[in-house]
């Protein structure tokens, strides 16, 4: 006979089932590293912008692109309008365990010459499922040009035991890759944040992705000729010797700090996609 437990019983039941769960809260946040990503933009005034930019943190199997290949529908969507949602969708249904997210520089998404912004997440370095980083972000104004690590084992930010490594580099023009997808005609009709008036507009290339081969030279009315939204792109020849495109941090956050939520980055993200049209029709 199995005798039911009475009434006075149940609360010390409910009260020794808190006590577990309580200390299991220590638990299983110890387990978790706070880390922040700081993304900045080191193009000269009157250089090159960069897109919200894509941070996503894997066990090191989810590969953006490979050099002399075709590139992904979903990479192609941020190199050509810097559109992370499709690439943040794919990395989602492939990646087991992965987390990623999309840092934006403040009420104006896109990164101008000297802008700096961060974003912290919750990372696991127990499982190896966040040890590596990847990232990718467009580099506008331009048909399809873009940054991006493609061995997707190249930023460890722990190593074999858990331990944190972070990360500090610097991405130079002569990084900047094409993604091969749209032809560099830099028209302003076919070129984001140059007059674009429509995602996807621009002449398929059928190219592969290779190493950009630089803006039309000045005096040709290309890209480094032209003026958008109060921006002048003068100084935008990221081929140029010494050039900086951008910067990217990885540290541990100091604790009880927090600089920046998901909700405010859809919001942001959904801001600079109204006013990137909204511009562009003015």
């Amino acid at each position: 006979m199995n005798p039911r437990l009475s009434q006075s019983q149940h609360p010390h039941l409910s009260v020794a089932a808190v006590l577990t769960a309580l200390l299991l809260v220590p638990v299983l946040h110890a387990s978790a590293v706070q880390v922040r990503v700081t993304f900045e933009n080191l193009s000269p005034a009157g250089g090159t912008l960069l897109t919200p930019v894509w941070v996503g943190f894997h066990d090191g199997t989810f590969d953006l692109y490979d050099r002399d290949a075709v590139v992904s529908a979903e990479l192609e969507r941020l190199a050509e309008d810097g559109n992370t949602a499709p690439l943040s969708a794919a990395f989602a249904a492939s990646t087991a365990g992965g987390i990623d997210g999309t840092i934006v520089s403040g009420a104006f998404p896109p990164f101008a010459p000297g802008a700096k912004a961060s974003m912290d997440f919750s990372l696991n370095p127990g499982t190896g499922a966040n040890r590596y980083l990847s990232f990718a972000s467009m580099v506008i104004p331009s048909n399809d040009a873009f940054i991006a690590n493609g061995n997707p084992m190249a930023i460890p930010l722990f190593d074999g035991n858990g331990k944190f490594l972070g990360a500090d580099f610097t991405i130079l023009g002569s990084m900047v890759l094409d993604a091969g997808s749209e032809v560099n005609d830099e028209l302003p009709a076919n070129t984001a944040f140059l007059g674009q008036a429509a995602p996807d507009t621009g002449t398929p290339e059928g190219g592969t992705v290779q190493t950009h081969p630089g803006f039309a030279p000045a005096g040709q009315g290309g890209i480094l000729d032209g003026s958008f939204a109060g921006f002048s792109f003068a100084s935008a020849d990221f081929k140029a010797d010494g050039y900086r495109v951008a910067r990217v941090r990885v540290t541990a956050v100091p604790e009880g700090t927090t600089v920046l939520t998901e909700s405010l980055v859809a919001g942001s993200v959904l801001a600079f996609g109204l006013r990137f049209r909204r511009n562009r029709k003015s």
